[in-house]
């Protein structure tokens, strides 16, 4: 049996696939005209398909996304997701990492840290500068939209901070751990007016996609703040920008745009209540540790023919 590998899957892992299934061909293919070259007699690919390697794809069964929202697979891809060919993919690994940047972008706006290493670059000490000016998370109001991994461990964290948690979700549940009340997307609007803080952890689907347009985020609490950490293209970023000009919006952080970089003239690379990151909020060794583990846990199930884990629906896009 033949598995091809992109770019993801690094050495050592490789070769721990290749010590522990021995009769496995692992094909390494980091680029997509590798992968093309490599994919007709394939049954399984680690790694993100295109359109182009599915085409040439001959006997492919199963695809294993290292990553949790796949949504790059399937946009643009409609062979793909037409197909019998099973996806997989690697959720909550990254739950972990994620959330704690998401408190760390929270800490750093409301301790103004951005600021405080601008002076401490500038051996400047200005004490009158930050008097009455750091907020106190315990006591504010938080809003979760989606309370998946992600949105879960950012809960328990919060509430670890004295700060009320609500979150919307499109699924009705029970409130998770950390969770004062879990609404349904009924009551996105009443929690954007309630939050002192708000985080998208949200997956991109065709339901989330603009789905903070400008009228919603009018909506978000006067002074509130914003915190991307799933993927963009789910919040107006030019309304963001505008909100924080106005100030009716305290701050944001990003670690997911549209498009990825934001662009050079992009406002929000300058304002000074705005952090960015490059997309990297879960790359911990741990995160990856735990990727790998799926992948081998998976493939032993099928070579046994045991039903796979994390089965994807490429339809609803999660």
């Amino acid at each position: 049996m033949k598995v091809v590998l992109d770019s993801e899957a690094d050495r050592e892992f490789v070769a721990e696939l290749r010590n522990s299934f021995p009769s496995i061909n692992f094909c390494e293919a980091p680029t997509q005209a590798d992968q093309i070259r490599e994919i007709p007699d394939a049954e399984v690919l680690f790694g993100a398909i295109t359109p182009a390697v599915f085409e040439a794809a001959g006997k492919l069964r199963w695809c294993h996304f290292v990553g949790a929202g796949f949504d790059p697979l399937v946009r643009g891809n409609p062979a793909f997701v037409a197909s019998d060919v099973v996806l997989t993919n690697a959720p909550a690994t990254h739950a972990i990492a994620m959330a704690d940047h998401v408190m760390a972008m929270i800490l750093m706006l409301a301790h103004r840290m951005v600021d405080m290493l601008d002076d401490q670059r500038a051996r400047r000490w200005d004490v009158d500068k930050y008097r009455a000016q750091i907020t106190e998370l315990d006591g504010t109001t938080m809003g979760i939209l989606a309370l998946g991994a992600i949105g879960r461990a950012v809960a328990v964290r919060a509430q670890a901070f004295g700060m009320r948690v609500y979150g919307v979700d499109v699924k009705p549940m029970e409130p998770p751990p950390g969770v004062t009340e879990a609404w349904t997307l009924e009551g996105l609007d009443r929690l954007l007016e309630i939050s002192d803080w708000f985080v998208v952890t949200a997956p991109l689907t065709d339901g989330t996609a603009g789905l903070l347009g400008r009228e919603r985020i009018g909506r978000l609490k006067q002074g509130g703040r914003l915190i991307v950490i799933s993927r963009g293209g789910i919040v107006d970023e030019a309304a963001v920008a505008d909100g924080l000009r106005s100030g009716s919006i305290a701050g944001a952080g990003f670690d997911a745009t549209k498009p990825e970089p934001p662009a050079d003239d992009s406002p929000l690379w300058d304002m000074p209540n705005v952090l960015i990151s490059p997309h990297v909020s879960g790359d911990s060794p741990q995160t990856w540790e735990r990727r790998y583990r799926i992948f081998k846990d998976n493939l032993e199930r099928y070579l046994k023919g045991e039903p796979l884990l994390n089965i994807c629906d490429k339809r609803a896009g999660f």
